[in-house]
């Protein structure tokens, strides 16, 4: 199998994250890579979003523009990264490798992968307690993360619960620290996780 090309048939990816598209193949001697491209084909028309020749590389669509790339120094690896996946990213994608041989003769050869993006909910966020647990002695440090996981990007909340069912907010962030706990500390705390 001189100079094939390896790719998936299907690659699945979530929404915001990013996924690799593998396309591979053994160098070999006597053969040099001319071009490199990947098309996308979607609602029955075909565009070439990446192309690598002797002036670089060349994103040519503006919807993938900082969004895609081949890796630069690794000879036989043409696989595509796509990072911040749309809905629209879904479709079939052709990476499409030109060799020139010695006796100058071009070699061309292809494989397809078809990419399917999917939103994830954001799922139940769970707290986990700093180094002392739960039950914290009065001047110590410790801190509350809420970890959750689903499609990027996700926005925490934290909150105390106050007399009466009234909540307060105390932060933004995924962890809630603090340095120097006073018995005023003790209550109720919880964790809101949301995305898009």
């Amino acid at each position: 199998a001189l100079l094939d090309l390896s790719g998936v048939h299907q690659v699945k990816g979530t929404w915001m994250g990013s996924t690799t598209l593998p396309c591979t193949y053994t160098p070999s001697e006597g053969f040099t890579e001319q071009t490199l491209s990947w098309s996308l084909e979607r609602d029955h028309s075909t565009s070439t979003i990446f192309r690598r020749d002797d002036s670089g590389d060349h994103v040519l669509l503006s919807q993938f523009r900082d969004r895609v790339s081949v890796p630069k120094h690794s000879p036989g690896n043409a696989s595509l990264l796509i990072e911040n996946l749309e809905i629209p990213d879904s479709g079939h994608y052709t990476c499409q490798v030109i060799w020139r041989s010695e006796n100058n003769s071009l070699i061309t050869k292809e494989v397809t992968t078809t990419v399917k993006v999917v939103k994830v909910a954001a799922t139940k966020p769970v707290i986990r307690a700093g180094e002392l647990g739960l039950t914290v002695p009065a001047g110590a440090s410790t801190s509350l993360s809420c970890v959750a996981s689903g499609s990027p990007p996700i926005s925490y909340r934290w909150f105390r619960s106050g007399p009466g069912g009234k909540a307060q907010l105390l932060s933004r962030q995924a962890e809630l620290a603090w340095d120097n706990l006073r018995p005023s500390d003790t209550g109720t705390y919880y964790c809101e996780a949301e995305n898009r």
